[in-house]
């Protein structure tokens, strides 16, 4: 990855808490993190991008995706360009979560 790129959005302050959120321990224990950490429609947000991050995988139209995900067309044009193009994490993401089942909460 580009230094420059990187250097726009990358603190120490998202490091720590990107390796405070690996230290969790189950979904139940992420729940009550993200929950304190973020207001509901973050939280929200954040959950139709997975939706429509799991949609694009399915290869549904943008419009279906959009409709099933309550997402605007934009963010799924958005979501979409970062699984091509980004730094691979959805990728990462979908691929672990087939390859083994969700801990219980």
């Amino acid at each position: 990855m580009d230094d420059a790129y990187r250097s726009d959005w990358w603190t120490p302050e998202l490091q720590d808490l990107l390796e405070t959120i690996v230290r969790l321990r189950s979904p139940e224990e992420a729940r009550r993190f993200f929950r304190d950490l973020c207001t509901p429609s973050e939280l929200e947000a954040m959950a139709h991008r997975w939706e429509v991050v799991k949609l694009l995988e399915e290869g549904l139209p943008y419009l279906e995706i959009a409709q099933r995900a309550q997402a605007s067309t934009a963010t799924v044009t958005r979501v979409a360009h970062w699984l091509r193009r980004g730094e691979g994490g959805y990728r990462l993401a979908l691929d672990r979560r087939k390859r083994r089942p969700a801990p219980s909460a």
